[in-house]
């Protein structure tokens, strides 16, 4: 008897559909692989493509709105 049987994964994979529900699980997975693909980058010691040095200008303008 194994730890991880059909039987088990399924049960964690509905546990998980009943905690968090359908649409919250993609969502999950992708934060996940992100963790995983930048963890893997920093092994490698190659830098991330979110810590690129970009600089957001947004123009701020005073018109006053029309009535």
């Amino acid at each position: 008897m194994g730890l991880l049987e059909p039987q088990h994964i399924l049960l964690i994979v509905l546990a998980l559909l009943l905690f968090f529900g359908g649409k919250k699980i993609p969502e999950l997975m992708r934060g996940l692989g992100k963790g995983m693909k930048e963890f893997k980058d920093a092994q490698n010691g190659e830098p991330s493509s979110n810590t690129t040095n970009t600089t957001n200008t947004t123009t701020h303008t005073d018109e006053k709105p029309k009535a």
